[in-house]
């Protein structure tokens, strides 16, 4: 159909941010609230906000939001964070996606964000632009009386303490703990002063009604905060009784110790018949500290979430470590938007014996062809690349290439992002 007549894709100024919010929650289907827009101004990035604008009219919304992604290893890598997208029903396939997202990813190679990421409403709509799943979310729910609990001696030999928090506590302990743990799991990304604001009810989040969430921060044996659990209590009676289920929020720690404590808590409150997390590492080894890990059933939403496009390939496979020493030459077709095609030519990634790598182009021979897809899939080492090359998203080139490539770009820890954004 073309680009629609007289639509204007540019950034927004601060007093466009209500229009703005209205036109986002027209595109997710959604009615106006005045609340929104203190959230949308605490929450506005200049020059990181862009709309489509029919006229007057506000039909199309973008943002990003920085954050320093960890990739494995432990390193910290800029990423551009892409939400809010959205395109009023009247204005659908006139390229002004496409145009939103050619800006915002141009904008991003000039700030040095080295990867884009997002959730997806939709499967369909993002590999055309370079993305790839790399991350899978998920959950688990487990009755306790099923589960048996945990096993004896999980989480109940430490030296610490756990003791429940105050909102100001929260915000006092809770974003310098998350900073400590973040850089063990790739995947994770910072959080901003906002997130915690939102979290603990200072200010709310579009279209949520703050109930205020229990927090359980454990102390190791010296006083220091090493771990932090947050809940609700879904009210539920049965049979005469309490049939409550705690409904974990957020959940992380430095040590596996101050994990386990935190657990056994969980499945220790009174009342509490069932354990649900909303979000948790696919290799996150609590079913196995139960009795019974078959009681631990997954969540509905349990599927791809995080997709990823690779802008740098030198510095972001740079910036990441490898399980050991290898070389492997891969071909990556990206038109991306507007034929920006950041990650398009042949790249040797190369590992040396302490892990550390590099990518530079290279007239070698390819070993493996794929798209800037099945590279931003493969980029934190959570995709196995012979899962891709069944599904044809990877070609073979050279014999043995598949498996020598996953031997160099897994991950030994999954990647996980504990947010959503």
């Amino acid at each position: 159909m073309g680009i629609a007549r007289n639509v204007d894709v540019r950034v927004i100024h601060e007093d466009e941010i209500e229009e703005w919010g209205r036109a986002a929650r027209r595109g997710f289907l959604s009615q106006y609230e005045a609340g929104d827009l203190p959230w949308r101004k605490r929450t506005f990035e200049p020059g990181r906000w862009q709309a489509a604008f029919d006229g007057d009219r506000c039909v199309g919304t973008f943002r990003s939001i920085p954050f320093e992604l960890t990739v494995p290893g432990g390193a910290t890598l800029a990423a551009d964070g892409i939400a809010g997208v959205t395109v009023t029903s009247t204005h659908r396939r006139q390229g002004l996606l496409g145009r939103m997202m050619e800006r915002d990813l141009a904008g991003a190679r000039e700030r040095g964000e080295a990867v884009a990421m997002l959730y997806p409403a939709e499967y369909a709509i993002y590999g055309r632009f370079g993305f790839g799943p790399a991350l899978r979310q998920g959950g688990c729910e487990m009755s306790i009386p099923s589960s048996g609990g945990l096993r004896a001696g999980v989480g109940a030999a430490g030296t610490g303490r756990i003791d429940l928090a105050t909102m100001a506590e929260v915000r006092k302990h809770g974003p310098e703990l998350f900073d400590r743990f973040r850089v063990t799991r790739p995947g994770a990304i910072s959080r901003a002063a906002w997130h915690w604001e939102g979290d603990t009810g200072e200010i709310a989040r579009p279209g949520e009604t703050f109930k205020e969430p229990f927090y359980a921060l454990h102390r190791d044996a010296g006083g220091e905060v090493t771990g932090l659990l947050a809940y609700l209590v879904d009210d539920a009676w049965a049979e005469g009784g309490p049939n409550h289920t705690l409904r974990v929020l957020d959940h992380f720690a430095t040590d596996r110790e101050s994990e386990e404590a935190l657990w056994r808590y969980a499945f220790s409150v009174d009342w509490i018949r069932k354990v649900r997390v909303e979000n948790i590492a696919p290799d996150d080894p609590l079913p196995l500290l139960l009795n019974n890990p078959r009681a631990a059933v997954p969540t509905e939403e349990c599927g791809d979430g995080v997709w990823l496009k690779v802008l740098d390939v030198p510095a972001a496979f740079g910036a990441r470590t490898y399980r050991g020493p290898g070389r492997v030459v891969l071909e990556v077709a990206d038109s991306g938007p507007g034929g920006s095609g950041y990650a398009a030519g042949r790249w040797a990634v190369e590992a040396a014996a302490d892990g550390t790598g590099q990518a530079e182009r290279t007239d070698d021979p390819a070993d493996l062809a794929m798209d800037a897809g099945a590279l931003g899939s493969l980029y934190l080492g959570g995709v196995s690349v012979p899962l891709l090359a069944a599904a044809g998203l990877v070609r073979e080139l050279r014999p043995g290439a598949v498996e020598r490539a996953d031997v160099l770009l897994r991950s030994s820890v999954a990647p996980w992002c504990p947010d959503h954004f």
